[in-house]
């Protein structure tokens, strides 16, 4: 009486992979939507560069971080940009300059809140004011920072 072996995999041995794949899952996933929350918030922080620009060029030219608004400078001796059209699509929403410092909010759209705020603070550093060495140093803070979004 010969009997042929048969072959294929035991039940344990489909478990095991079974299980070996759903630990991957568990952790693949929340680092893949956290990847795609970071890269929306790109946008975000894509709309302050030219806010940043404008208020480090005001600066140099000796504009003070008090008289730095969009709302009642825009276009005026700090050639700060008006503040831009409250957008519903998309990830960005609004900015805001005040005194110098850049606040954006963005959209809840992709994993991210509207609490999920981005404030941007210039600080002057490096000499005495108007001594021409003067410059600014800027430290993101908010929901940003805290959910891992940018870095300072």
């Amino acid at each position: 009486m010969n009997q042929k072996a048969q072959g294929g995999f035991t039940l344990i041995e489909l478990m095991i992979v079974v299980a070996i794949i759903g630990i991957l899952a568990a952790v693949a996933i929340p680092a893949y939507q956290n990847y795609v929350k970071r890269a929306a918030y790109a946008e975000v922080v894509s709309q302050i560069s030219p806010y940043k620009l404008a208020v480090e060029e005001a600066f140099q030219n000796g504009v003070a971080l008090a008289d730095m608004d969009a709302a009642t400078n825009a276009g005026a001796a700090t050639n700060i940009p008006a503040t831009p059209t409250t957008s519903t699509t998309g990830v960005f929403n609004s900015l805001a300059v005040a005194d110098g410092v850049i606040t954006a909010t963005p959209n809840a759209v992709k994993g991210i809140a509207t609490t999920d705020t981005c404030v941007l603070t210039p600080t002057a550093t490096g000499g005495a004011a108007g001594s021409g060495t003067e410059r600014l140093g800027w430290a993101y803070s908010g929901a940003c920072v805290d959910k891992g979004y940018v870095k300072n």
